[in-house]
């Protein structure tokens, strides 16, 4: 941090302003690096004229990221990072030397991930899962692909049914992981999956169980008596492409449905029922027909 009188003071012995994340800041008084904001604790940081809006007056409030520059001292700006304090995204490495890799996270300074914190050694042009932190000793941001210590289920503030913000962590036989609300563990079993996922989609869900164990199971549809079936506007969809008619029935084979709707066929079952509830189609022995 810079003080009036010139003096650079370490970070460390700074009162600090909450960096990695975003702040409402005042405008202090305009210098020639730029304009000084600060907070109603006395803290300032330096805005560089590169950021500084064409208009603007003393005591005005400015939305900005501080962060720490190529020289760790405090410094804000109007760029948006891909990640913020505490929270998870899919960052890609931009450089490798022989203290750690390097993250782009939108940011005139790349995010440091050190060597102990990788949980795979990171390369150049990879994509990873990251977490951001503060580092209590050196109070510097880090990044983390070992996020797994960042996830806790012991104690659970969702349940069944709930509509949760997800991020898909990786793909195995058994499913797609998933980060749910930036807290737990999920996962999304292969047999309800019906669209292509991949690592770092970010998407709604919704809680289809959660274990004793605390494991929690989740859906990318409303699950059970609260939904309307998921599936019954999406066969409709495709009849209606089709010209009203599709050659599958509730005695079709299993393979055949999911290579041609993608669906398993107890879900087909499941939404060509609702349709014939609905009175929307007519099945008959070769097939399904819009009425």
């Amino acid at each position: 941090m810079i003080f009036g009188d010139g003096k650079r003071i370490p970070v460390s012995l700074c009162p600090m302003l909450q960096l990695g994340q975003y702040q409402e800041l005042t405008i202090l008084r305009e210098t020639d690096p730029g304009l000084f904001l600060g907070d109603e604790e006395g803290n300032e940081v330096l805005l560089p004229n590169r950021y500084k809006p064409d208009s603007f007056n003393e005591g005005d409030t400015l939305r900005v990221f501080v962060y720490l520059d190529n020289e760790e001292r405090p410094v804000a700006t109007t760029d948006e990072p891909y990640i913020t304090l505490n929270e998870f995204a899919y960052l890609e490495c931009s450089a490798v030397n022989k203290f750690g890799a390097f993250m782009d996270w939108g940011m005139v300074k790349q995010l440091f991930v050190p060597f102990k914190e990788q949980a795979r050694p990171m390369k150049k042009g990879s994509w990873y899962i990251v977490y951001l932190y503060l580092d209590e000793v050196t109070q510097r941001l880090v990044g983390t692909s070992k996020t797994n210590r960042f996830l806790d289920n012991s104690t659970l503030t969702v349940a069944k049914y709930d509509e949760v913000d997800i991020m898909i962590t990786h793909i195995t036989d058994k499913g797609a992981n998933a980060i749910v609300n930036g807290k737990y563990k999920g996962l999304i079993y292969i047999d309800d999956i019906f669209e292509d996922l991949r690592t770092g989609d970010r998407l709604k869900a919704f809680v289809k169980k959660v274990r004793t164990d605390n494991k929690i199971d989740l859906v990318l549809h409303s699950p059970g008596y609260r939904s309307i079936e998921p599936n019954a506007q999406y066969v409709y969809e495709e009849l209606s492409a089709a010209g009203g008619f599709l050659p599958f029935h509730d005695k079709s084979d299993p393979d055949t449905i999911k290579n041609e709707l993608g669906l398993s066929k107890k879900s087909f079952k499941k939404a060509i029922g609702s349709l014939y509830k609905d009175k929307k189609i007519k099945i008959n022995e070769d097939g399904i027909e819009l009425i």
